[in-house]
């Protein structure tokens, strides 16, 4: 490894140590959450939580009216009334995978979270002490970028859980991501700590890049939960038609499907002001660079075409005809144009984006 001038050497090689030692705790914490699944998707509460979701995917019973010979009417069942607020919902209950499930579930969830805090706060040190080894902010090439966007993609999730918001189903799906996401920057993206070049050294670099950042761990839990979504419709539609298989006993701990579609289009909604500030910044910077605010450079078009893709979702999934399933698929195809911009167009496209390296 070379140590650019410049760079503290010591504090470059703390971050690596501290980033490996990440790795290793996220890896814990995943088969902490393997082991809530196994012993808590077997349980009685899961057991009972599948039966309560099959009767209420179960269709109610007609209202029947009696005529009787006086010329008066006795209703002698009324049809219950469900208000549902998405195409796709079908009234199924939440199940238990946000609390556990059983009481040895239960006791691997809280390990595994507990193993994820420690993580985040080792993977924490890794990103501060790689920016104070050479005195700027910490994504300056697409290893520190990948870093820094897992750190605050778990960031986000713990926040999450901190508020009280029931997501610890997404956990186990989301340090897998987080644990792939670490090992391609440790290894095919790794960059050796080393100074920017002159058109980089901008406060812009805080602004418009801690922003895409963001916006990306966002992005990330909005696709997690989408993907999950599909799995989970696939197993309510199973039910309704009485032919659930033997796997489909982990499906059932997850939320509702309309659950889960709510909690993607929230997150994605809400972000999605802040992906169009990340490009209006963007442009502010390349003007004050390169002299232009807009050169359709493929980094500056695939950024483009991630938000009129991430538009046509939130459009798609405020329309009452394009809700559930359609939309979701809008929703992946955004995420996988938000993923090609950042794999593909840095790696194998050239770009005034490109100087940076890896």
């Amino acid at each position: 490894m070379t140590i650019a001038a410049g760079v503290n050497e010591s504090l470059a090689s703390i971050s690596n140590y501290l980033v490996y030692s990440a790795i290793t705790v996220y890896t814990l914490a995943f088969l902490a959450h393997i082991a809530e699944w196994t012993f808590g998707s077997r349980s009685r509460v899961a057991r009972t939580a599948r039966a309560v979701t099959e009767s209420a995917a179960a269709p109610a019973a007609p209202a029947v009216r009696v005529t009787q010979r006086g010329g008066g009417t006795t209703v002698l069942d009324r049809p219950k009334v469900v208000t549902r607020d998405g195409s796709d919902d079908r009234g199924a209950t939440d199940g238990p995978g946000a609390a556990g499930g059983s009481e040895k579930g239960d006791l691997y969830g809280r390990i595994a979270i507990s193993l994820t805090v420690l993580a985040w706060l080792l993977h924490l040190g890794g990103v501060v002490a790689r920016a104070l080894s050479v005195g700027r902010a910490p994504w300056g090439n697409m290893y520190e970028f990948s870093t820094t966007l897992g750190l605050v993609a778990i960031g986000l999730y713990l926040l999450l859980l901190a508020l009280g918001k029931n997501v610890r189903w997404v956990g186990l799906f989301l340090i897998t991501s987080v644990l792939l996401d670490l090992g391609l920057a440790v290894t095919v993206l790794y960059a050796d700590s080393d100074q920017l070049v002159p058109a980089l050294h901008s406060y812009w670099l805080w602004i418009h890049v801690s922003c895409a950042i963001i916006c990306g761990a966002a992005f990330h839990l909005g696709a997690l939960a989408t993907f999950l979504y599909l799995f989970r419709d696939g197993y309510e539609l199973r039910g309704e038609q009485g032919r659930l298989g033997r796997l489909d006993f982990l499906l059932e701990r997850l939320p509702a499907a309309a659950t889960l579609d709510k909690f993607a289009y929230r997150i994605n909604a809400a972000i999605f002001p802040l992906w169009t500030f990340t490009i209006i910044a963007g442009s502010i910077w390349a003007e004050s660079a390169w002299g232009r605010y807009w050169g359709w450079d493929p980094t500056e078009t695939w950024s483009f075409i991630t938000w009129v893709a991430y538009a046509c979702y939130l459009h798609a999934r405020a329309t009452a005809g394009w809700k559930g399933r359609k939309a979701a698929y809008l929703c992946l195809i955004a995420f996988g144009c938000f993923l090609f911009n950042y794999y593909c167009v840095n790696i194998f496209i050239v770009g005034k984006h490109s100087y940076a390296g890896l």
